[in-house]
């Protein structure tokens, strides 16, 4: 019900859904502002043309003239974000009997969270609490997505909001690096959806000084809780990915930047041979090493070093010996680590994925049918 700033990121692909493009011009139009969201399932209004726009319009519309809107707040305060099935339009009916419906409790969020699931198997919700002028501040959030999901965000909704005092610029940069660092670091299929949105808002309601701006001392300890929360969730979701029964951590060090090392873990987790080795737990590293070698990052293979479960299986680019045996049980849990050394710098980087499954293969075969 309080005044907030808030920030956003959304999906780099240039095909963006209603509510992307609405929740993006509202940004834009108050400077960042916004204090609610308004989401919906089950339906993502993307290729709707211009009647998906005035929908996505609508559903902020429609929540300002309800009984639950907090008082005063204005359209352009709103953001509004759907997942769900591509190029079918919003029941507006529907939908807007739901929306005059809502009504704001305290304990909201564990609804929240089950109503944005799809194809998810498991709510995704963290938090984390700092202390700051005497008093404990909040960041939390919750998500959803465990399909169409690569770097640089994906079908995913998360909804983050802290009850900190924060500038809306230094907040803009906060969420970016926090999403760099988290949600564009996860990939489940390689596939770049239409709708993913990450929100930000913080209304004040427990911080004690002057906003953060990015000057004081407690920005760092602010971006760490933020940082995370974001974390948590963008794992959560690759170890909810569709279909999978193992969670992938790929860590690269070694590189000359932190975008060289970004690149390689993103290219080695994303790898649908990887992922089917992973699966099978065949300690098959010439995937991974390939993997690499096409990631666009600098890669000397004479240098390259590659382990699985702390076991060394490749040094200076050649296969030393090891147990295969020995290195397939190192696959076989639930969580499977690759590390990547370069030996090309300082940078390191983490990147998480899940295995490629049959059960992949049906849910996506038979998703509108």
């Amino acid at each position: 019900t309080r005044p907030a700033t808030s920030a956003a990121t959304f999906t780099t692909n240039l095909v963006k859904a209603a509510p992307v493009l609405v929740s993006r011009e509202h940004l834009q139009v108050t400077g960042g502002t916004q204090r609610a969201i308004v989401f919906n399932s089950g339906n993502a209004n993307a290729a709707t043309g211009t009647q998906g726009l005035a929908d996505a319009r609508q559903m902020a519309f429609r929540f300002c003239d309800g009984p639950g809107a907090p008082h005063g707040v204005i359209v352009d305060e709103v953001f509004v974000a759907s997942t769900g099935v591509i190029g079918v339009p919003l029941d507006m009916d529907r939908l807007g009997a739901g929306i005059a419906n809502l009504h704001l409790t305290a304990d909201g969020g564990h609804h929240a969270v089950r109503a944005m699931m799809t194809t998810d198997t498991v709510p995704k919700a963290v938090a984390a609490t700092f202390t700051a002028h005497g008093r404990t501040v909040t960041v939390g959030g919750i998500a959803k997505g465990a399909a169409m999901i690569s770097p640089h965000m994906a079908t995913m909704l998360a909804f983050v909001t802290t009850d900190a005092a924060v500038e809306a610029q230094y907040l803009q940069l906060a969420l970016t690096r926090a999403v760099d660092s988290s949600f564009n670091m996860i990939i489940i299929d390689g596939d770049m959806s239409t709708n993913d949105t990450c929100f930000l808002i913080a209304n004040g309601a427990s911080w004690g000084g002057a906003p953060l701006d990015g000057s004081q001392a407690e920005c760092a300890t602010f971006e760490a809780a933020l940082g995370y929360v974001c974390g948590e969730l963008a794992r959560a979701m690759a170890r909810d990915g569709e279909g999978s029964t193992k969670f992938i951590v790929v860590d690269v060090a070694g590189a000359a930047t932190v975008a060289d090392a970004r690149r390689v873990a993103r290219a080695v987790a994303g790898s649908n041979l990887t992922k089917a080795a992973v699966l099978g737990a065949d300690p098959n590293w010439g995937r991974i090493a390939c993997a690499a070698g096409y990631s666009g990052a600098p890669v000397d293979p004479n240098r390259l070093e590659i382990a699985i479960g702390g076991l060394t299986l490749v040094r200076d680019g050649v296969a030393v010996r090891y147990d295969p045996d020995a290195a397939s049980a190192r696959m076989k849990g639930t969580e499977v680590h690759i590390r990547v050394g370069l030996h090309l710098g300082d940078e390191s980087a983490t990147a998480w994925g899940c295995d490629l499954t049959p059960d992949y293969v049906r849910l996506n075969s038979d998703y509108t049918t």
